[in-house]
């Protein structure tokens, strides 16, 4: 079984017990979130979609990317400018897949 889930304004094709890092999500480690899947199917039956499924996944871990640096120059004005962001991720592991 597998399913198409869109969370932080990406899609992920999913399957139960796989782990992924998504945008962050407000949730602590060791809770449980429910994603609505945009499609899901069932591996045995070919065609068999439900547009009411629903993604259970378990929080694992709060982190942070590594820094990107930004950096802004004009040459021959004397302009530059630095600065750098961390972007917040979540890592969950999906439970199950329900279609209803």
């Amino acid at each position: 079984m597998y399913a198409i889930i869109e969370t932080g304004g990406r899609q992920y094709w999913v399957i139960p017990g796989e782990t992924l890092r998504v945008e962050k999500l407000e949730a602590k480690e060791g809770e449980t979130v429910t994603l609505k899947a945009l499609w899901a199917a069932e591996e045995g039956k070919e065609g068999s979609s439900s547009q009411k499924a629903t993604v259970t996944a378990e929080v694992v871990h709060q982190l942070r990317d590594p820094k990107i640096i930004i950096f802004k120059k004009k040459p021959k004005s004397k302009y530059s400018r630095k600065a750098g962001h961390r972007q917040s991720k979540t890592e969950i592991k999906i439970t199950k897949i329900s279609l209803n």
